[in-house]
């Protein structure tokens, strides 16, 4: 059996207000594409499907069309949980349909995946339970026993994990939790099935980025690597947008992260899909494919200031990104340059002035902080604070009118204090 995993498509997702939908739209046909090259068997995505729990009609739009081209008029097999940015009951809303075509929607940790009839020359579920199926595909001489287990979090279980609140109960309960869950799963096995694993959690250990939002408060809802099925040929992974393997545990385990970079933190990942082939009772084959679709997301340091900037876009730098900027600049931008900044290349997101002092770009050695008159102490901390904008007199007068209140306030104490002290 041949598997592609897949995760964190996000669609809906902006970068700073600008639209992604065109490159979300690629992405989903060069995986199309991925999956007829590799006679791709079985897709497993890994959650977060959406940006939001509650999805345009553009993002929903394309999530329908990717599914169904994947399920391939249902000669592949396609399973989908939610992840912690999915509304669980939106995500399986076509659930009915979705299933006479092999696509399997699983929303809630404890949802019931039964059986479905089989079709002439189409995927079906041969059985099912509350977070496993079991899955035929045409033309496989075997099945594939899947544990899918949607973002479990406390209010998803509809349980309580600890009875305390405290972080470490909470973290020890949840971790519990879940290495019971998957225990009950481990049983579904059989020698004679491809042994598979798929969930939207984190486990500790792995690098994380900017865009993803946190599925753990203070850490209670990482998990130990050691929680998952040990009978598991493959365990498939969402939330965390680089792809990695996770050490540990009993099985292999990857993340196959995002298709698109979504936050600038992710410069420089490689992003890819995840090709896993494999056979009953055997270990598994993994490879990572690349993915090209995308804007590219890098940052830009201009010493040079504005005129480095027009340089850099004059000889066509980065032509096809989206473009984070930083400024080096000794006074504030005037209106018309920031105007010309905005207009200069349609992929700036961000423009980010870094102002440095003449006295520090003349390598100048700053006056002893001790010396220096109270005004100018302030000043120069405004300065500093504000990215090297001066204070005017007014606020500087105010300043020194409420410290020598405070002062004078703190001599008072101090005076009564010692003659308290002489009474005594």
């Amino acid at each position: 059996m041949r598997i592609l995993h897949t995760a964190d498509w996000h669609f809906g997702k902006t970068i700073e207000g600008r639209d992604r939908l065109a490159e979300q739209v690629a992405f989903v046909e060069e995986l199309c594409g991925i999956c007829a090259e590799e006679r791709i068997d079985l897709v497993l995505v890994a959650g977060d499907v959406f940006q939001s729990p509650n999805p345009s009609a553009a993002a929903e739009e394309l999530f329908y069309y990717a599914v169904d081209r994947l399920a391939d008029h249902g000669r592949r097999g396609v399973v989908i949980v939610a992840g912690n940015h999915d509304n669980p009951d939106r995500l399986c809303a076509a659930a009915p349909l979705a299933g006479r075509l092999g696509i399997t929607l699983a929303g809630l940790p404890k949802e019931e995946l039964g059986p479905t009839s089989p079709g002439a020359g189409r995927v079906y579920r041969v059985d099912g339970g509350q977070a496993w199926l079991e899955l035929a595909v045409p033309g496989v001489g075997h099945t594939a026993v899947i544990a899918a287990l949607p973002y479990p979090s406390e209010g998803r279980l509809k349980e309580l994990v600890a009875q305390s609140l405290e972080d470490k109960d909470l973290r020890q309960g949840y971790n519990d939790r879940l290495a019971g869950l998957f225990g009950a799963l481990n049983t579904r096995y059989r020698p004679d099935t491809v042994n598979l694993a798929v969930s939207h959690l984190y486990v500790r250990g792995g690098i994380e980025s900017d865009s993803e939002q946190q599925i753990q408060v203070g850490g209670v809802y990482a998990v130990d690597p050691l929680i998952f099925p040990a009978n598991a040929q493959y365990i498939a992974l969402g939330h965390l947008h680089r792809p990695q393997y996770v050490g540990g545990t009993p099985a292999p385990c990857r993340y196959a992260g995002s298709p698109l970079a979504y936050s600038f933190s992710e410069t420089g990942y490689a992003k890819s899909v995840t090709i896993i082939e494999a056979l009953p009772g055997q270990e598994v084959n993994i490879r990572e494919m690349p993915v090209a679709s995308g804007r590219p997301l890098v940052r830009w340091r201009a010493a040079g200031g504005l005129a480095e900037v027009r340089q850099w876009v004059a000889d066509g730098r980065d032509r096809d990104a989206w473009i984070e900027v930083e400024l080096e600049i000794v006074k504030a931008l005037a209106l018309d340059e920031i105007q010309e900044l905005r207009a200069m290349h349609p992929g700036f997101v961000t423009i980010r002035p870094v102002f440095n002092l003449q006295e520090d770009r003349a390598g100048q050695e700053p006056a002893r902080l001790n010396s220096m008159p109270l005004n100018e102490l302030f000043i120069r901390f405004y300065e500093r604070q504000n990215g090297g904008l001066r204070p005017d007199d007014k606020l500087v007068e105010m300043f020194l009118e409420l410290s020598q209140s405070i002062l004078s306030e703190d001599a008072a104490d101090n005076e009564g204090h010692d003659s308290g002290e002489a009474a005594g």
